[in-house]
This record gives structure tokens, C-alpha cells and sequence, in this order.
């Protein structure tokens, strides 16, 4: 016998229990029906019966091509991961020394990347001695932030992790 997925319901024959409340398009009076004659209604009609609530006294089932229904499952579980958002994050790099227009330059860049939608992981590598001057790292990733303002919002303090200092800016929403 062959192992059930979590998603997979009983139908026809595997169905157990002696009543079932069947609901759905295909029946005329929907209601509880011994089990024999629910499985008759199904084959009247060449269709299967599938158990939708095993949980429920007595089971809820409905008469249908269960074929049919595994596919529109796995259609609509396709559909809904398109849909789904997915994150992108860009990063830009730039050191404690960094002149004006470099700075401009990558912002211009970080503005980019926001409106299209992607996260901006903006980066302040120190070199060597450089380590000193993260007060002033931390000054231009907080500058970096305020100018980004209109585009995004950063989603936490500059952190600094060994050589680098990191912060995440992610983009507004669009309305």
C-alpha cells in the first residue's frame, strides 16, 4: 500500500466510517447518508467520493473528480508561491573616509535599489587603523539613513560585527 502525503484525503473505498454528511454541487439534497449508498451517488455520477473533514461526526464528503481536485490544489499552492514577496538585498560598501561625491554616487544607487524594491544592507569597511574612526562611521551610515528617508527606513542601528559596520535599510511601501 502506498504512503499518504499529509495533503492526500480518503476517497472511495478507504472511507471507514458507516455515515457521512455529504455536501458540494453534484447532490441533490445534501445530507448524512450510510455510506453504501454515498459511494452509489458517486458512481452514478463516475465521480469519486472524497473526504474533506475526517474530523467531523460523521465525516463531511463531497462528490467529485478527485484528479481534478489534486491538480486545482497544486495549481492554486503554485499561484500562491509566485505571489509570495521575495526579498532581495543589495549591498554598498564604502569606507570611514569616504569623499562627498562617492557618497552621492552610491546614494544615488541605494535610492535605485529601494525603489524597485530590494533591501540595501549599506556596509562601512575599516582597514587597518582605520578601526579608530568608527564614531565617524557611524556618523556617515546614520547620514546614509536620513538621506535614504523618503525611499526607505532603516530596520536597525548601525552594528558593528569585527571590521564592518552594517545597517538594513528596507524600502516603504508602495501604495
Amino acid at each position: 500500500m502506498q504512503q499518504k502525503g499529509e495533503n492526500e484525503l480518503n476517497i472511495n473505498e478507504e472511507i471507514t466510517a458507516p455515515q457521512v454528511r455529504l455536501v458540494g454541487e453534484n447532490i441533490s439534497e445534501p445530507g448524512v447518508y450510510p455510506i453504501a449508498k454515498a459511494r452509489a451517488m458517486a458512481e452514478a455520477l463516475e465521480l469519486d467520493l472524497v473526504e474533506i473533514s475526517a474530523k467531523a461526526d460523521p465525516p463531511v464528503c463531497k462528490i467529485l473528480d478527485y484528479q481534478k481536485y489534486l491538480y486545482q490544489q497544486k495549481k492554486k499552492a503554485k499561484e500562491m508561491k509566485s505571489n509570495s514577496a521575495k526579498i532581495v538585498i543589495k549591498e554598498i560598501r564604502f569606507g570611514p573616509n569616504t569623499d562627498e561625491h562617492d557618497f552621492q554616487f552610491k546614494l544615488k544607487h541605494a535610492q535605485g535599489f529601494l525603489q524597485e524594491g530590494s533591501k540595501v544592507k549599506a556596509s562601512i569597511f575599516f582597514r587597518g587603523r582605520s578601526i579608530m574612526f568608527k564614531d565617524q562611521g557611524e556618523k556617515q551610515l546614520l547620514r546614509f539613513a536620513v538621506e535614504l528617508e523618503e525611499f526607505g527606513r532603516p530596520e536597525n542601528m548601525p552594528v558593528l560585527e569585527g571590521k564592518r559596520m552594517t545597517m538594513m535599510i528596507a524600502p516603504l511601501k508602495k501604495k
